[in-house]
């Protein structure tokens, strides 16, 4: 699903419209609510109603003055206001739904070490995904490697953003997550010990800061306990845990453009 949003989910782009949208509804259906006559005596000053058309006596005694609505017209045009908020309401939920989203899989790919590159149109597609190829396991001998700084607990926890991003790791399969850049993805090496999980990168050179991070589940043979997590000469790692915000702070975000 989340490919097809990418060309929605930037709310900056879509706040401008969606605020006038909502404006217009509002302009309408709050008087209406309150009093259906109020709009329907502004609107009859557009309308034109033809002089000359000859009308049965029987007519022209039922027939109200321009403007004036019946019993029906008023519960009638209620309804309208009231479906009208209802959707007003579910359009700014919509985007903030998608802007909680985006803004996720940004927080997440920053804290798993992305660096802010070109302008990406959606984070969850193109700054933050699953692995598509290295698997962090390989029985090859580690003779130089590099540290890792971060892992994150996906048992139990099931972060949210993770359902965002393409190629997404199972909650099932997963319990412990770990960000490398693209170009180090197929040099991941996680060890599991009976005292400690160890993750490292086996190569000679530091990797370099990529814009995007690819993400490698591992699946314990056992309960990770008390186990330590750690990297290059034992130093431990430290364990992060970006998921999406409340929606609170995310109105709060659309309000003041934070």
């Amino acid at each position: 699903m989340a490919p097809y949003l990418a060309a929605v989910r930037n709310y900056w782009a879509l706040l401008p419209a969606i605020a006038v949208i909502i404006g217009l509804i509002l302009l309408y259906a709050i008087p209406t609510l309150i009093n259906p006559q109020w709009t329907s005596s502004i609107l009859a000053l557009f309308r034109q109603f033809p002089e000359d058309q000859e009308q049965t006596p029987d007519q022209a005694q039922n027939q109200r003055p321009a403007g004036i609505l019946g019993p029906q017209q008023i519960r009638s045009r209620r309804m309208l206001a009231a479906t009208l908020v209802v959707g007003a309401v579910a359009l700014f939920g919509f985007n903030v739904s998608l802007n909680r989203e985006a803004n996720a899989c940004y927080q997440a790919a920053k804290a798993w070490g992305a660096i802010d590159g070109k302008p990406a149109e959606d984070p969850c597609i193109h700054m933050i995904y699953g692995s598509f190829f290295g698997d962090g396991q390989s029985e090859a001998p580690v003779e130089e490697g590099q540290p890792l700084e971060v892992y994150q607990v996906v048992h139990k926890k099931k972060p949210t953003y993770l359902r965002w991003i393409q190629n997404a790791p199972k909650y099932d399969e997963a319990d412990l997550l770990i960000g490398t850049g693209l170009s180090c993805n197929l040099d991941l090496r996680i060890m599991e010990e009976e005292d400690k999980i160890v993750m490292l990168v086996a190569a000679a050179q530091p990797c370099p800061e990529e814009d995007n991070v690819s993400l490698t589940p591992f699946k314990l043979k056992k309960p990770l306990g008390d186990r330590k997590v750690v990297t290059v000469d034992d130093k431990p790692m430290q364990q992060i845990n970006p998921d999406v915000d409340s929606w609170p702070t995310v109105v709060k975000k659309l309000v003041t453009g934070g």
